[in-house]
């Protein structure tokens, strides 16, 4: 449960970084997202999703 959230707390603080070193560029790459259809913002949830359960089961496995 402690990796859990600090995974969660290490998420908010890399986001927090991004929009206070890039608020212009947040704001314009959320209204694009805006216009973008469900299903494409669907499989980028999923390939991401994908994406970070295997970066864990490999760093996991591999011992790093």
């Amino acid at each position: 449960m402690t990796d859990l959230l600090t995974a969660l707390a290490l998420a908010i603080a890399l986001e927090g970084a991004v929009y206070a070193l890039f608020p212009g560029r947040m704001k314009a790459m959320l209204a694009q997202i805006l216009t973008l259809p469900d299903s494409t913002l669907r499989a980028a949830g999923v390939v991401g999703c994908a994406l970070g359960v295997a970066a864990v089961w490999l760093l996991r496995a591999g011992g790093g």
